[in-house]
């Protein structure tokens, strides 16, 4: 029955496998979703989505396969299974209000709310707000938008309020977490925590469950554990191309800055402008007269910091390669050396280029930029930046 759902998750890329599959199965046979479709989305999910990033490919194989499938009237599930009456009304004093279950039972069940509705097509003629006859809004009525009514029929709404009848799985809300799609804040953090490393220091100040539980088993008393509290340990250095071509780019930076900040405790960043030269700087509106010498970066900053530098790499090839060749100062020392300088200093370090990968070839900076990093250069993709984490982990 579900071999179809399988073969489509295949060809919409979501890496299923059969044991994921054959969970789901199980899942549906122990009676975990029988006859709720939101129910049986979220298990089919739970089951064989292991990262989020696949859940859109997930929504849209889903939509492919059960399209339609909310809209099967209630008469012909009834008619193609035999239900006891007995049954359906234990799972209606289950489910529903007393006042619920009335105002049903006033209606005469579903083949009379059909019928009202029908010939309440046939009267009305204009549009209606509120009341509890009328097909209108903001009512009771059992037809309409915008109101509530235990079997009701959503006519002229495009979302639910209280989720009786909505298709969960074309809100679609994790599309933007593909891979190679534009990055937003909440797509970078999920790139960033890879690089998270969390060790234990500190005073033995958090209790630890687990270990109580089995302490408390072992020696038949209560028996509590504590441990040392988890800290971020991860460094990061951040070097933020800013000015020029980047201003194409200034909205991605500023998200890809925001979520560094929120997930890394030891997070330092210094502003540069196309290659890294003898001065950088912390605010852009001092970027003349409040500079602080790189050298001093370089000293102050040991090589357990993770290095990140951020930009186009596009510019001048002789703003790499030769003294004097910045395109606002003299610099008496090529970029590349200073490039290098860094690179020997921070041992784990990577470029992030804004610029879309197909591109690199043509332009001659970037490759002079990706040769000097050992092609240690990511696209600004969540692709992209997983790619990159896995490198600084390393």
């Amino acid at each position: 029955m579900f071999q179809p759902f399988f073969e489509n998750l295949r060809k919409a890329a979501v890496p299923v496998s059969l044991r994921e599959y054959l969970t789901f199965l199980e899942g549906m046979k122990a009676g975990l979703a029988t006859y709720d479709i939101d129910a049986f989305y979220y298990l089919a999910r739970a089951a064989m989505v292991k990262d989020e990033r696949n859940i859109d490919k997930f929504d849209r194989a889903f939509a492919t396969t059960f399209s339609g499938l909310e809209a099967i009237p209630a008469e012909a599930v009834m008619e193609a299974v035999d239900i006891p009456e007995e049954w359906i009304r234990k799972m209606a004093e289950k489910h529903l209000s007393e006042e619920e279950r009335r105002e049903i039972e006033a209606l005469g069940g579903f083949e009379k709310l059909m019928e009202t509705l029908k010939e309440r097509l046939k009267d009305q003629e204009s549009r209606h707000q509120g009341g509890n006859k009328w097909i209108g809004t903001a009512g009771t009525s059992p037809f309409g938008a915008y109101g509530y009514n235990p079997e009701g029929v959503r006519i002229g709404q495009k979302e639910s309020r209280h989720q009786r009848a909505v298709k969960v799985w074309d809100k679609r809300e994790f599309k933007n977490l593909d891979g190679d799609v534009e990055l937003g804040t909440r797509n970078i953090k999920v790139a960033l925590k890879r690089l998270r490393r969390w060790v234990r220091e500190g005073a033995s100040e958090e209790l630890d469950l687990s270990g109580t539980i089995r302490a408390t088993a072992e020696h038949g008393y209560l028996d509590v554990k504590t441990r040392p509290e988890r800290h971020n340990a991860v460094k990061v250095l951040l070097f933020l191309d800013v000015g020029g071509s980047m201003d194409s780019h200034i909205k991605v930076v500023e998200e890809l800055f925001s979520a560094a900040r929120s997930e890394f405790k030891h997070l330092e960043y210094f502003y540069f402008h196309n290659c890294l030269y003898e001065g950088v700087w912390r605010d852009n509106r001092r970027r003349w007269d409040a500079q602080i010498p790189t050298h001093e970066v370089l000293r102050t900053y040991g090589p357990d910091y993770k290095c990140i530098f951020v930009g186009d790499a596009s510019m001048s090839p002789y703003e790499i390669a030769y003294p004097g060749g910045a395109n606002e100062h003299w610099n008496p020392e090529a970029g590349q050396v200073w490039l290098e300088r860094a690179r020997a200093q921070w041992a784990s370090h990577l470029w992030i280029n804004p610029v879309p990968e197909a591109y690199w070839g043509h332009t001659h900076s970037i490759q002079m930029i990706r040769e000097i990093f050992a092609d240690q250069m990511v696209p600004m993709t969540l692709a992209g930046l997983e790619r990159g984490m896995r490198e600084l982990t390393r």
